[in-house]
């Protein structure tokens, strides 16, 4: 009888602590739901961006400055040397396409040789025409003086011939008066003639001089040390050859101060919020996996700008590179870790275990055998984590999914 008492009370045991089990514990579906603890340290909170690095003094090497006089644009570049030689003063950097600045040199040379004619002709024709008023105002002269001798030997002659000279005389002189006076002006309109012509030769063959220079000009020599990184292209392409230049827009490379150095990156609408001038940034470098380098925000873009081929809006950030590295060159992409927030001594969970309800943020906390739905109040939060103001201990076992069943429990609020 003691016997059969003792398994009728273990058999009644076993059912209660199935029961207890079964009502306090999870099931064995809720096994596999992901817990973890409340942790209590230090909170840091990043905004990870991926950039350019860039020199921030940097010496341009441009094409000729005087493309606009002469009404050249969109200039090809013929020839360049690669991205990345080290040049130094004199070294040969690349060459233009000259096709234009040629055609202008032929009709300059056409038009100098058609001026040089006309200057020819203009002289020849003021050297006839002279001599043909010099001839006329002598022969006026040998006129006067054969009247003259005819007045002088005609005092026997009857008064009305005397007269006759005596006009004749007067006419010859005041006609030979004319003649030196339109030969003066003859002579002045032959000289502005010239000066006209003359000046036309020297403006075209001037031109021709200029246009000469300026193709020299179009084979480009380095007039500094350093090293050559291409210029960009206003849709952000890098310039090379074929690529064009402008007068507004002359420059071909750039030789840039490897000791100065900067990363411009950009930010989405929601990071931008968080980043300011003077905020710490750690700035790895892609082809250099090992190497990281101190930075600092110095400018934050107040204006968004379309994201080329999406719709998305991002924000400028210019990042100062402290110190230098041999490794860095310009146009390396950049991955920039943004320190926007630190705080020590916090307690903290994964984004993935806080749940909202009707303004009310809460936790899945586990409590003994149990679950607790418990109200938290949060703080400032990072990509993984959000700091736990209220509501939570360190090392308190949260869930990071809903477990069944207890998505209609009361929440316990914070008092």
């Amino acid at each position: 009888m003691k016997k059969k008492k003792k398994w009728i009370i273990a058999i009644i045991s076993l059912v209660l602590i199935f029961i207890i089990y079964s009502y306090f514990s999870p099931s064995s579906e809720e096994e596999t739901y992901i817990t973890t603890k409340v942790t209590y340290g230090d909170f840091v909170s990043e905004v990870v961006t991926s950039g350019e690095a860039l020199s921030t003094s940097l010496k341009k090497i441009n094409g000729p400055d005087n493309l606009q006089k002469f009404k050249l644009r969109d200039i090809k570049i013929q020839d360049l040397v690669p991205e990345g030689t080290i040049v130094k003063v004199g070294d040969y950097i690349g060459r233009l396409d000259p096709t234009g600045v040629n055609e202008q040199i032929i009709d300059a040379r056409l038009n100098l040789d058609a001026a040089q004619s006309k200057f020819t002709q203009q002289k020849l024709d003021t050297t006839l025409t002279l001599k043909q008023e010099r001839n006329a105002i002598k022969d006026l002269v040998f006129n006067m003086e054969e009247t003259r001798l005819e007045l002088k030997q005609s005092i026997y002659e009857p008064p009305a011939v005397i007269k006759k000279l005596e006009i004749n005389l007067d006419k010859l002189e005041r006609d030979l008066n004319e003649k030196k006076e339109n030969y003066s002006i003859k002579k002045s309109q032959a000289n502005a003639k010239m000066i006209e012509v003359g000046t036309e030769v020297s403006k075209i063959k001037k031109e021709l001089d200029d246009l000469l220079k300026l193709l020299e000009s179009f084979t480009i020599y380095s007039d500094s040390n350093g090293m050559i990184t291409y210029d960009r292209n206003w849709d952000g392409s890098k310039k090379n050859v074929g690529s064009s230049i402008s007068p507004w827009d002359p420059s071909i490379a750039s030789l840039p101060d490897l000791t100065k150095m900067e990363s411009k990156t950009y930010a989405n609408e929601v990071d931008i919020r968080k980043i300011k001038k003077g905020l710490p940034v750690k700035v790895g470098f892609d082809a250099f996996p090992d190497v990281e380098m101190e930075g600092i925000v110095t400018d934050v873009a107040n204006v968004g700008e379309t994201k080329r081929g999406s719709d998305i809006k991002v924000f400028q950030v210019t990042v100062k590179l402290n110190g230098s590295n041999d490794n860095i060159r310009p146009g390396m992409t950049t991955s920039n870790r943004i320190l926007t927030f630190d705080k020590k001594n916090v307690l903290s969970v994964p984004l993935e275990a806080i749940f909202s309800k009707d303004s009310i943020t809460y936790v899945y906390k586990k409590s003994g055998f149990s679950i607790e739905k418990k109200q938290v109040k949060i703080g400032a939060s990072n990509n993984d984590s959000v700091i736990i103001v209220e509501g939570l201990s360190a090392n308190d076992v949260v869930y990071l999914n809903k477990p069944k069943g207890y998505e209609t429990s009361q929440i316990a609020v914070l008092k």
